[in-house]
């Protein structure tokens, strides 16, 4: 039988800064979508990120869901995703009425291949997705120089990047419309909610209308197009703000984390690559086994000390509902078999660290010399 899990992939970190400002929502009344701290943390994470306008939401997969609809992505377009991501990137895409279009990734980096992306572009796409995967960044001066030439919309998929840059640019400031995730298990987290970010004006505002039931600005109860209930709470939107106050202190424990894993176990395993000249904000900590045979024995046996671990994702255009979509993609196939998230939260310990780097070693021998 199975003892209980000691050392989680992630668990969020809950301070006393985040339930003073939530009892300030309770003792207020200010429980739902208005409040001080919603329009607060929508211009505090913006500026962070470095844009000129911050949208909070529910979740990141409305986010995602209203970034294509202010961009007046529908039926007919085409939307190029990688296939190596969470299915929710896919999803957003399908609940416009869009087609997702799916490319490989890059070994190394495991990000979208600018390649790929310019041997599927048709007369019916519409957007180009990068999603930076696992906190690691696309090579974005690639992919926004196909959009260009293609006369092509971006939206990025920022919702595993907090804290991700690419020559001192935080990812989400390139393309048309970025978005944010910020679930429990998210470098920031609201416990649910996700952030709309631009540079535009017209986009936040399209945004803004449509996340709150279409309902129009001169007139009360009076809603002029179909919207969506996507708001984020005062109470989530305060947790946001407490989070945020400390967030550099939280991406440098993380990369600490991944420092402490990578001089451990570099020397049978592969990491996730970091690109010159960017920053990884190591969301989660992934390696590769060597087969894809001995994923399974390698988790259960961290499993049976107390280590939960996680596959990486299944690449989404071999899920049923995708499948028709299906095309060779041997890099992203390759590392979704082969792939393991270790737990990757700030507040994990050298011990901990130390108990899991153990077991790995016990199973893979040293890697040859390149």
């Amino acid at each position: 039988m199975e003892g209980p899990i000691t050392t989680p992939v992630y668990e969020p970190e809950i301070g006393e800064r985040e339930k003073e400002y939530v009892n300030r929502c309770l003792d207020t009344g200010w429980v739902s979508a208005r409040g001080e701290f919603v329009d607060r943390f929508e211009q505090e994470f913006a500026a962070y990120v470095g844009c000129e306008h911050g949208v909070s939401v529910s979740n990141g997969t409305t986010a995602l869901h209203l970034a294509l609809l202010a961009l007046g992505i529908g039926p007919g377009d085409e939307v190029i995703v990688p296939t190596l991501t969470y299915v929710a990137s896919a999803n957003a895409v399908a609940y416009t009425g869009a087609t997702p279009v799916f490319v490989d990734s890059l070994p190394g980096t495991w990000a979208m291949d600018p390649d790929d992306v310019r041997r599927v572009i048709t007369t019916r796409t519409r957007a180009i997705m990068p999603v930076h995967l696992y906190g690691c960044p696309c090579d974005m001066t690639a992919l926004m120089g196909i959009a260009q030439q293609h006369g092509l919309l971006v939206v990025e998929d920022c919702a595993e990047a907090i804290g991700t840059k690419v020559n001192d640019r935080h990812v989400g400031t390139f393309g048309d419309l970025a978005i944010f995730s910020f679930y429990g298990n998210k470098t920031i987290t609201t416990g649910e909610g996700g952030m709309v970010v631009t540079n535009s004006p017209n986009l936040a505002e399209r945004c803004r209308h449509l996340k709150g039931q279409g309902l129009a600005h001169a007139r009360e109860y009076w809603h002029d197009v179909v919207g969506y209930n996507y708001r984020m709470t005062n109470i989530c939107a305060a947790i946001g703000c407490a989070q945020l106050e400390r967030i550099e202190e939280t991406l440098a424990r993380k990369a600490a984390v991944a420092a402490e894993y990578r001089r451990l176990l570099a020397d049978r395993y592969e990491f996730q690559a970091e690109p010159a000249g960017a920053v990884h904000s190591h969301w989660m900590v992934s390696l590769l086994v060597d087969r894809a045979g001995d994923r399974n024995a390698l988790r259960a046996n961290l499993r049976a000390a107390g280590v939960e671990t996680r596959p990486l994702f299944y690449p989404v255009h071999t899920m049923p509902m995708y499948v028709r979509s299906y095309r060779r993609t041997p890099v992203a196939d390759d590392l979704g078999s082969r792939g393991v998230n270790l737990p990757s939260f700030p507040g994990l310990s050298q011990t901990e660290i130390a108990k899991i780097g153990r077991v790995l070693r016990r199973e893979t021998p040293m890697r040859a010399a390149a």
